[in-house]
């Protein structure tokens, strides 16, 4: 790939619900297959590790509900952020990471790819819905928890904090992004704006025509490219009773879609360049100009020209209020009819 161009894939694939170990297996698969294509930067759906809880019967607290316990053992272990000692004038940085999240490494490493990877994250009790990011050389770099959430995610996810909007400057340009309903906050999206990220990740639940228009305003309002990764399910990809999850309500077939992906990657000027996918399980690809930032933001830049990134926090000037502490009488208008 020449310079200046990066080849992207957003994954559109199902989780292997409460099974962890098979996940990671799949994702491996699918990290090989992206990067046999030449892809440098591999982008996977929200909850891809852990399972997104579409339709899950978590509300009933009864004792035969056995899917809450098994979906929190399929989440992945706490990883606590980087912890910064000074010892004898030394900076000494110590990363905690759990195996899965080590595993991810080991396997971006050995692909070569930048991944960013949609996962359920637990600490303790406590569950989130988190963005991972690592690089091609195995490094884990950080992680965004899911600030916003919605319908059935407020039974089972904790909201994240503000603190962990990351923006990585790596080999193939500025990499962050935000998780499906965070990117419909205009604070957040402008944050992101301002550090000059180029590709925007947005791992998302949502197949909705909608969520399409979404991704175009953001590559059109943030002169980046975005590339939206969602989970393509059938209602056979669950162990649950079909009862239990979402669909086709007049229908229990097993090859009913659940989630039927949508995913796209969306070009700086607002060109849909690959996707969106509704049909099933696939990698999609493009190759992304990096040049094409540039002669995006020439036209307008939300922080770009004219615009630094001082101007972000920006409010409307407001007139100096003046108090009249007693009326005056004035004389009365002249009738001018």
């Amino acid at each position: 790939m020449e310079k200046g161009r990066v080849r992207a894939t957003v994954v559109q694939a199902s989780t292997v619900f409460f099974d962890t170990p098979a996940t990671l297996d799949k994702a491996e698969r699918l990290i090989a297959g992206s990067a046999a294509y030449g892809s440098q930067l591999v982008v996977f759906p929200e909850a891809f590790v852990g399972g997104y809880p579409r339709g899950f019967p978590f509300e009933s607290p009864n004792e035969d509900n056995q899917e809450l316990p098994k979906y929190h053992a399929s989440a992945i272990e706490n990883l606590r952020c980087p912890i910064r000692l000074v010892c004898d004038f030394v900076l000494v940085i110590f990363m905690y990471t759990g195996p899965e999240v080590d595993r991810l490494a080991k396997i971006s490493c050995r692909y070569k790819v930048h991944l960013v990877m949609g996962v359920v994250e637990k600490d303790g009790f406590y569950l989130f819905s988190t963005i991972l990011f690592f690089d091609p050389v195995g490094r884990y770099l950080g992680k965004h928890r899911k600030l916003m959430r919605s319908a059935s995610e407020y039974v089972v996810w904790c909201s994240g904090e503000k603190s962990s909007l990351p923006l990585y400057r790596t080999a193939i340009g500025k990499v962050g992004g935000l998780l499906y309903l965070d990117n419909r906050f205009p604070s957040l999206r402008t944050e992101l704006y301002a550090k000059g990220i180029q590709m925007y990740c947005a791992p998302t639940a949502d197949a909705r025509e909608e969520w399409r228009a979404s991704m175009i305003h953001i590559a059109i309002e943030g002169r980046c490219f975005v590339l939206s990764a969602n989970q393509f399910c059938r209602r056979k990809d669950y162990s649950l009773p079909l009862k239990c999850i979402d669909g086709d309500s007049n229908s229990d077939l097993l090859d009913t879609i659940v989630c039927s992906g949508g995913s796209v990657i969306v070009s700086p000027s607002g060109t849909i360049l690959a996707g969106p996918n509704y049909q099933g399980e696939s990698l999609i690809s493009a190759d992304l100009d990096l040049e094409e930032i540039t002669r995006a933001k020439l036209e307008f830049g939300e922080v770009g020209l004219g615009m630094g990134p001082d101007s972000v926090g920006w409010s409307a000037n407001k007139p100096n209020l003046v108090l009249y502490q007693t009326a005056v009488k004035t004389e009365a208008f002249v009738d001018l009819s």
